[in-house]
């Protein structure tokens, strides 16, 4: 009986991994709606922690203490810098947390090769394979997060781009394809390092040249890498958690890519290889920007039957939404009929603006995609537009030179009259001037988004006689 104990803890683990995986299904299917996103979010959180757990207890494990360690050092990183990021900042923390877990995912496969070029023994092919396969896609998902990080955080350009990249590009995905074959055949060190430096090369360069307006896309794709890349490994461990937990990240992330990009009508390919959102030349637009004040707004808002509220990112830098969503409930109040319109690509990654309604406490069935918004804008009175921009330019539907042209839009244009809630005069996140600005029915309330929303909910309540 000397064996059963580490049989009966190798079965529990498993049985643990079943559990976590379980959960792991009923947090993601919970995640599908803003409803019980947030309880999916805890379930699949202590599937995690079911999983971590049970892996202590496998039999032979080493290094026990450094374990520990590494799981303290970060937990605690973690955990401070979920506490103090700021909302705006969230797309660059998603996109850096996700480019190191596919860090971490090569990682394992980096130690498994040199382990095995240390002890001259080669596994199966199979595991082989999937080691470099794993690693590649690991390495690349990181190095791409990290740019993708640090263009969405301001701290690099939108796009970088030279004669011949595409060709360029094309060279060092060979080469990193051609030395990871030269690894499987005959595992070296300068190898395996070559290999590794071709590999994080190849993410940096993919992500030089996207635009800001695909960037969206691109974490999509890079959470999907990540997942993918977490699958593989954990079938080179023999890990059965990480095969499930990385299956299931890497299909949802390629699913929501393929949603993203048929939202914007492109295809992942041209994503990768075109220059869509990349700062085009400005267009020549007849016409001037009309300026309104707060108390017009108000006033037109008041006494209108249907008003649709359209929020970007502006909105989240200046943390307008509480207060949109009081000036939501004032004109709830006096019977108007107010909807959300939320654009698919809208903000810096998928869903930002129902994370940032949520918070304020906005009713779900207050939000409509564009879909099912698009038809009702005709028969809008008023559209308050607040920190959007590229999601509401027209010239994506009538300048076939544009940059964005092709792009499906909220058609904000249609509405009766147009108010946007603007800084100042600047173009968007893919540097295009916007026609919606300079049509005969937009208005334009210049100002912090917080400050003009605060100014309407006041001139509002002065209609009301001050309640």
């Amino acid at each position: 009986m000397s064996g059963s104990l580490p049989e009966l803890l190798a079965l529990a683990v498993k049985v643990s991994y079943l559990v976590a995986a379980t959960l792991f299904l009923l947090g993601l299917q919970r995640m599908a709606s803003p409803l019980t996103a947030r309880s999916g979010i805890l379930w699949a959180g202590w599937g995690m922690v079911i999983a971590t757990t049970a892996t202590f207890f496998l039999p032979g494990l080493e290094n026990i203490a450094l374990i520990l360690l590494a799981i303290l050092i970060g937990a605690g990183l973690a955990w401070y810098s979920g506490k103090k990021v700021a909302i705006t900042d969230m797309p660059q923390m998603v996109a850096l947390y996700n480019g190191l877990g596919g860090g971490s995912a090569a990682a394992i496969g980096a130690v498994e090769l040199l382990r095995w070029s240390d002890a001259g023994v080669a596994p199966g092919m199979v595991v082989l394979v999937l080691a470099v396969l794993g690693a590649l896609i690991g390495a690349v998902a990181l190095s791409g997060s990290i740019i993708a990080w640090a263009k969405l955080d301001g701290r690099m350009d939108k796009r970088y781009t030279f004669p011949g990249q595409q060709l360029f590009n094309a060279a060092v995905f060979l080469a990193a394809l051609a030395l990871g074959g030269m690894v499987i055949h005959s595992l070296g060190v300068p190898l395996v390092i070559a290999f590794f430096l071709a590999a994080l090369a190849l993410g940096v360069l993919m992500t030089l040249p996207i635009g800001g307006a695909d960037m969206p896309v691109v974490i999509s794709l890079y959470n999907a890498l990540t997942g993918l890349a977490v699958a593989f490994e954990g079938y080179v461990l023999g890990n059965e958690a990480l095969i499930i937990a990385g299956t299931m990240v890497g299909a949802a992330g390629m699913l929501l890519t393929r949603l993203m990009a048929k939202a914007m009508n492109r295809s992942i390919k041209s994503v990768l290889f075109s220059n869509f959102g990349g700062g085009g030349q400005a267009q020549e637009i007849s016409g001037a920007q009309k300026p309104i004040e707060a108390g017009d707004v108000a006033a037109m808002m008041a006494f209108a039957d249907r008003v649709v509220i359209v929020p970007g990112y502006g909105m989240a830098v200046a943390q307008a939404q509480h207060k949109i969503w009081e000036l939501t409930q004032k004109l709830v109040e006096r019977g108007v009929k107010v909807k959300f319109a939320i654009h698919p690509v809208a903000g810096r990654m998928p869903g930002h603006m129902n994370v940032l309604l949520a918070e304020a406490g906005v009713p779900y069935d207050l939000i409509a995609d564009m879909d099912d918004i698009n038809p009702e804008f005709a028969n809008t009175d008023v559209a308050l537009v607040i920190g959007a921009n590229d999601v509401v330019n027209p010239v994506a539907k009538t300048d076939p030179a544009s940059p964005i042209y092709g792009m499906p839009i909220l058609d904000v244009v249609n509405a009766k009259n147009v108010v946007v809630i603007k800084r100042g005069k600047g173009t968007g996140f893919a540097g295009i001037e916007n026609a919606l600005f300079y049509a005969d029915n937009t208005r334009m309330l210049y100002g912090d988004g917080a400050e003009m929303a605060s100014a309407l909910v006041s001139e509002l309540k002065a209609l009301d006689g001050g309640h």
